[in-house]
């Protein structure tokens, strides 16, 4: 069943569910005792919103491998699974196993978060995501001090005298819409909006800017000026057109409908919005800002598949946090008007205020049907993917709360951000 497992997975990977899902039931029908295979299934079933056969499929993997502690993940990262006491001690039972490996470890302590969460035990709920996440920083590095550089080095870079000088270059195609900011900020929310209107698609988040960017930061290894982002201001008017011809190509696979404008929903591409508007000067960049501490909580508990290096811990997850905010108020002074702020809370207060206002910025009508996202049927990848299903509620916006006295030194690194909050210091 290897190829088979494999198809399957490079189905879904191109986002085609309705040829993937068959795929898997097929083979799991000849192939039953496969827990990683039912773990994808399930994968699969939650993109497209078959949450219930979604539960049964992480229940079966569980069935077959009840250390497999992606399975517990999946069922608590769903958002709306809540756990047995039988649950709980079974992840407690697999958590005593001295021979329990790392990967699962990590998983069933962000799953025992969650279970215990839902149950109003925050201080033990606390405990599982400080252990899960310092399994993660353990396994993946990341240099607070370097993003701190990378970042001045990108305002040095894209000035508003620069914008000016290459004002009218690029590539003209008005297709993109680019929704950037923090994970866990309510960009699969706006996705969900937008991608509710006739004229707009909506997609995933697409790796292609960082990619492209990653190309042009290799060209020279020695010669920081011949690396991105410095490299960005020598390239000529044709290879700026060119970038942003490319990047239409690049993501040409991933639309599958005749919409004029798409959504490309990574958020990491927030570092890129010079990059972007020089080489695609009509897209749309819309930033979507949640609360601080809400925000870099739910980042702090969340267990992303493909790792948010910035997460795992506090402290480094709140500087990277007020990185992302004092990079976005440079972009707003070097390309005034450029970006549209989407601040959450308002969002979710005054849905149809802001949902006009995001349509106008993106010069299409407005449409009743954007504010019924809830019933538009389409593909969601993202962690918040059970959401974004029903109609908005209120009741998170203060969510960290319930965590307030382990969390100093979130708050001690966020600093004048979160004094300033919704505006910036």
């Amino acid at each position: 069943p290897g190829y088979r497992t494999l198809y399957c997975a490079a189905l879904s990977r191109l986002g085609d569910y309705d040829m993937a899902i068959p795929q898997y039931r097929s083979l799991l029908a000849q192939h039953p005792n496969q827990p990683k295979t039912w773990l994808s299934f399930g994968h699969a079933l939650k993109t497209v919103g078959k949450q219930d056969e979604a539960v049964d499929a992480y229940r079966r993997s569980i069935g077959l491998q009840p250390s497999l502690g992606e399975a517990y993940w999946s069922l608590a990262n769903l958002k709306t699974v809540r756990f047995a006491e039988s649950d709980v001690a079974s992840m407690n039972a697999e958590l005593a196993r001295d021979d329990l490996n790392e990967d699962d470890r990590l998983h069933l302590h962000f799953a025992l978060g969650k279970a215990l969460e839902d149950v109003g035990d925050y201080e033990t709920s606390f405990a599982h995501y400080e252990k899960g996440n310092e399994i993660g920083a353990h396994r993946v590095k990341f240099d607070e001090s370097e993003f701190a550089m990378r970042r001045e080095r990108i305002e040095s870079v894209f000035t508003a005298e620069l914008f000016a000088a290459r004002k009218g270059e690029g590539c003209p195609a008005p297709d993109p819409i680019f929704v950037l900011g923090m994970p866990r900020a309510g960009s699969t929310l706006i996705e969900q909006i937008l991608s509710s209107h006739s004229m707009i698609e909506g997609t995933a988040e697409l790796p292609d800017i960082i990619a492209m960017t990653k190309r042009l930061g290799n060209w020279s290894a020695d010669d920081q000026d011949a690396r991105y982002p410095a490299i960005v201001a020598r390239l000529s008017s044709a290879e700026l057109k060119a970038l942003g011809e490319e990047y239409i190509e690049r993501t040409r696979g991933q639309r599958r409908t005749a919409k004029p404008l798409f959504i490309d929903k990574m958020p990491n591409n927030f570092a890129h919005a010079g990059f972007i508007r020089l080489i695609l000067p009509n897209a749309k960049i819309i930033d979507a800002r949640r609360h601080p501490m809400a925000c870099c909580f739910s980042n702090f508990k969340q267990h992303f598949a493909k790792g948010q290096n910035f997460s795992y811990g506090q402290e480094r997850m709140a500087r990277y946090y007020r990185d992302y905010v004092l990079l976005m108020k440079h972009f707003d002074a070097a390309m005034p008007g450029v970006v549209h702020r989407v601040i959450h809370e308002r969002l979710v207060e005054n849905l149809e205020t802001e949902v006009r206002a995001m349509l106008d910025y993106i010069d299409v009508p407005f449409e009743d049907a954007c504010l019924r996202f809830y019933d538009t049927d389409r593909p969601v990848r993202t962690a918040s993917s059970e959401q974004v299903r029903k109609p908005i509620f209120t009741e998170g916006l203060d969510y960290w709360k319930n965590y307030e006295p382990w969390l100093g030194p979130m708050k001690a690194a966020l600093g004048p951000v979160l004094e300033a909050y919704p505006g910036v210091p």
